[in-house]
């Protein structure tokens, strides 16, 4: 038997939604909420405006420092470089 559940009218599907129980964000969520391309977000990376590390080729952002330097402009330095 399977049984089929219809999504919830207030459930959200995107990459954001999800990265609400992550720690981390993706390049893609940070291009969804910023409007930015992938090159400039990979830009926003490499000048370490925030935290972040790689795991195997995809990068992971840390969401406390993101979320700091997007609301109070902080920029922490990355120690992962």
């Amino acid at each position: 038997m399977i049984i089929h559940e219809e999504p919830s009218p207030n459930s959200v599907s995107s990459p954001v939604s999800t990265a609400k129980d992550s720690r981390c964000y993706t390049v893609e969520d940070l291009m969804e909420m910023l409007i930015l391309s992938r090159p400039t977000v990979c830009r926003l990376l490499k000048q370490n405006e925030f935290r972040w590390f790689k795991v195997g080729g995809a990068y992971r952002i840390s969401k406390t420092s993101f979320d700091a330097w997007l609301n109070d402009g902080i920029i922490e330095p990355n120690s992962t470089v």
